[in-house]
């Protein structure tokens, strides 16, 4: 049984409508191709027509897309290894350039982006020691070299918004870890030498500082104790005098007293005098 003509003509009609309807979703954009050849790009979102048969639309994401690249080993200034380990977030900008350079095949685009990025890194790491890049400003880094990575990824269609460097690592492959950690070792110990010589003439210092000011303090006790016995004498000297002035004659025989106090300590003291030696004069006569 044959279908009637209208039907046949309302399912091509409806396959035609199908076929020259495509929609865009927010955040995507789209070219149309006429026999191959780009005739419209940079749809937005929303519910487009083209011609059925001849025209095709093409829709890719224009969202923030990163790019994980595997790392990648540089030389510094000295010439020593490094692998830095980056990412990079990105965008389709121009979706003519990005359909002609790629043929909209975006592992493409990260292929050829990949060098670029690369390169880019390896200028500035090459201007830079091994110090400089592993604790320097890695922002300063990326920031230097960011317009001119864009200058490559403007001919892909695309845009690099950001470039992060995750991890810089040094190849275990290598003897740069040896070196820098002989240079760690040799800072160390420098920076140990420095403290000690700092702390031992610190040291000298105090020790010098106390030896000064012992002798100072010595020399001014002993010049205060010289003038308490100079102090204490002359008013022993003036007791003594003011007694010899009371009574002349008890004074001398007090004297005496403690000369012969003096002379006989020990207990077991001789002495040889003259009878008529004054030393005796109070052995004899209290007067």
């Amino acid at each position: 049984m044959k279908l009637p003509v209208w039907i046949a003509g309302v399912v091509a009609a409806l396959l035609l409508l199908l076929g020259s309807v495509y929609t865009v979703s927010e955040g995507q954009g789209a070219i149309v191709l006429n026999l191959g050849r780009v005739v419209r790009t940079d749809i937005g979102p929303g519910l487009h027509f083209k011609w059925p048969l001849i025209e095709t639309a093409r829709v890719f994401d224009r969202r923030l897309q990163v790019l994980d690249a595997e790392p990648e080993r540089y030389l510094t200034s000295e010439r020593k290894d490094v692998s830095v380990d980056f990412f990079a977030i990105g965008r389709i900008d121009d979706l003519r350039a990005f359909y002609r350079a790629t043929a909209g095949d975006e592992e493409t685009a990260v292929k050829r982006l990949a060098p670029i990025i690369v390169d880019a890194l390896r200028n500035e790491i090459n201007q830079r020691t091994l110090s400089e890049v592993v604790s320097g400003d890695r922002a300063h880094i990326v920031q230097r070299q960011l317009a001119a990575i864009n200058v490559g990824a403007a001919t892909l269609g695309v845009k690099i918004i950001d470039l992060r460097i995750k991890q810089i690592d040094l190849p275990t492959d290598s003897q740069v870890i040896d070196q820098v950690y002989r240079r760690m070792r040799a800072q160390r110990q420098q920076v140990a030498s420095k403290l000690r010589a700092e702390g031992e003439e610190a040291a000298q210092q105090i020790r010098a500082n106390a030896d000064r000011d012992r002798q100072v303090i010595v020399a001014e006790a002993e010049r205060d104790a010289q003038k308490l016995r100079g102090e204490g004498d002359a008013e022993a000297a003036r007791l003594y005098a003011q007694a010899a002035n009371k009574d002349p004659a008890f004074y001398a025989f007090q004297r005496s007293l403690d000369a012969y106090r003096a002379s006989f300590a020990g207990g077991d003291s001789v002495i040889v005098l003259d009878r008529d030696d004054p030393f005796l004069q109070y052995l004899k006569n209290d007067r």
